[in-house]
């Protein structure tokens, strides 16, 4: 069963989201929060497996209670929810920890199979949002050097596989290509995720393009 806390200022969002999700049979809705520090507070004492955080809230927005909530290394996965697709929201977000970035127009099962995917460990970023990620590395330009050196870390194949992984491929894709098992891939993204000491496949995503191993365009 999958733990889930709904943090939205809007009563009725929130509602909304917790019946719709109370009806699939494995997503459980443990609580719900009206703001950030709230959602962090909750968090702590009801310890979800994922949290829907809006972006905008009142006392503390949704990108510093991720950031909060993130902090430990030990915390929930983060989807986040917002009306607005801004370059500064996705890439904050992401940058922040969050495992997803689902815009509030997506469809009720979008949300619920977000709630999976996220849950799994999986990255989920929208078609839409992706180009938008890409847009905003491409304008911060030069790789972080200090992180580049981490590279150096990863056999031959995983770098391959972490490539791929940043180009939003699944893991029955990238074994495709591969021409490998996919439990293999899986396993490959396993060791690379604790290598670089990264959370899931949205910061390896973050990752392989603030390093330059891939470039927008390629």
């Amino acid at each position: 069963m999958i733990r889930v806390l709904i943090a939205d200022d809007q009563g009725m969002v929130r509602t909304g989201f917790t019946v719709f999700l109370s009806a699939q049979d494995d997503i459980e809705v443990v609580g719900e929060a009206a703001n950030g520090e709230e959602a962090v507070r909750r968090a702590a004492e009801l310890r979800p497996d994922v949290v829907l955080m809006d972006v905008r809230m009142p006392v503390m927005d949704g990108l510093a209670a991720t950031r909060r909530l993130l902090s430990s290394g030990d915390g929930p996965k983060v989807l986040i929810l917002t009306t607005f697709d801004l370059d500064d929201y996705v890439y904050e977000a992401l940058r922040a920890g969050a495992s997803g970035f689902l815009l509030k127009d997506a469809s009720a099962v979008q949300l619920a199979e977000a709630v999976r995917v996220v849950a799994a460990g999986d990255a989920l970023i929208a078609p839409a949002v992706t180009k938008r990620l890409i847009h905003e590395f491409a304008r911060l330009g030069a790789p972080r050097a200090p992180t580049v050196r981490r590279l150096a870390e990863l056999t031959e194949r995983e770098t391959e596989v972490l490539a791929l992984v940043a180009q939003a491929m699944s893991n029955q894709e990238i074994a495709e290509k591969l021409v490998v098992a996919e439990q293999t891939v899986k396993t490959h993204v396993g060791r690379v995720l604790m290598k670089l000491g990264l959370r899931d496949r949205a910061q390896a995503i973050v990752y392989a393009y603030e390093t330059g191993l891939v470039r927008p365009g390629d």
